[in-house]
């Protein structure tokens, strides 16, 4: 059977008077030359291109056009490793009770104050009767799992695999550490089994944990878990933006989702916000 390609249904050529010549100059098809899928690639002899970085790479895949058999391979097979990271998360996690997911920096240093601050809260979490779930790297999140662990509470890492700064640190419980490659899938684990939220200063990464968190409450697809910012001189200054312009000038906010935010400066505030949070149910740490 003859196999058909997938060719344009037209080529347009415009032409221009080219004034004073008489000539009529064709202007060439900018995609005469385009391959139109990888396939088109490798049937056209290129097997070679330019030195690229993977970042290029990246960006160029993306405007090449996948056949369908291509198509079905690739996305087929990214669809079972969601699904595996999906299944993993829920079998190691479903039965470990009522913990606070710790969020911040993993460069921060094993000297700076909110390091210590986090392994203290972290601590003090455990005595009160939570677990502690952290990103599983290093700077805050090895606090969070230091303070834990130092208590014997449970000690949960959700570890993202990145081309730097990210490794699992040693004070997860052995049988708590999973490995994630997609964020939002790792992301939906930190949100599904916490019934806290505590966000030391940190990055882009803690930025988008902690709007999620927050995007979840708002709009109801999660219960109104307390959120608890620790650092005021880092926080003040960006929900002083969200207040003033966010929510007075463009109203793009309700007042009382500022109400989901608690800043404190020490780790005592930091626990006592989310126990009076749940004595406000009569409930206790062991529900």
């Amino acid at each position: 059977m003859t196999k058909l390609r997938k060719t344009s249904k037209t080529k347009l050529h415009d032409q221009e008077l080219n004034t004073g010549s008489g000539q009529t100059i064709l202007k060439p098809d900018v995609n005469e030359n385009k391959a139109r899928s990888v396939t088109d690639l490798r049937e056209s002899g290129q097997t070679t291109a330019p030195p690229a970085s993977p970042e290029d790479k990246k960006i160029r895949q993306a405007f090449v056009d996948k056949d369908w058999n291509e198509i079905k391979i690739a996305d087929s097979w990214q669809i079972f490793k969601v699904m595996s990271e999906f299944v993993e998360g829920f079998e190691k996690l479903a039965k470990i009770g009522p913990c606070v997911s710790i969020f911040g920096s993993a460069r921060t240093k094993n000297t700076h104050k909110y390091y210590l601050m986090a392994e203290e809260i972290a601590a003090k979490l455990v005595r009160h009767g939570y677990g502690v779930i952290t990103g599983g790297g290093p700077g805050i999140m090895e606090a969070g799992n230091k303070g834990a662990h130092s208590e014997g509470g449970k000690s949960v890492g959700l570890n993202i695999q990145l081309p730097f700064e990210q490794f699992n640190n040693i004070y997860i419980d052995s049988d708590k550490l999973i490995n994630f490659d997609y964020f939002f899938v790792r992301k939906v684990m930190f949100v599904k089994y916490a019934q806290g939220f505590v966000v030391m200063p940190g990055g882009f990464g803690t930025l988008d944990e902690l709007f999620e968190a927050i995007t979840l409450i708002q709009t109801r697809k999660i219960g109104a878990f307390p959120i608890v910012l620790v650092g005021r001189s880092y926080w003040e200054g960006l929900f002083k933006w969200i207040d003033e312009v966010m929510l007075q000038v463009e109203s793009n906010i309700s007042a009382e989702d500022l109400d989901l935010i608690h800043i404190v400066d020490d780790a005592t505030e930091a626990v006592k916000v989310i126990d009076d949070f749940y004595s406000r149910y009569l409930l206790s740490p062991n529900f």
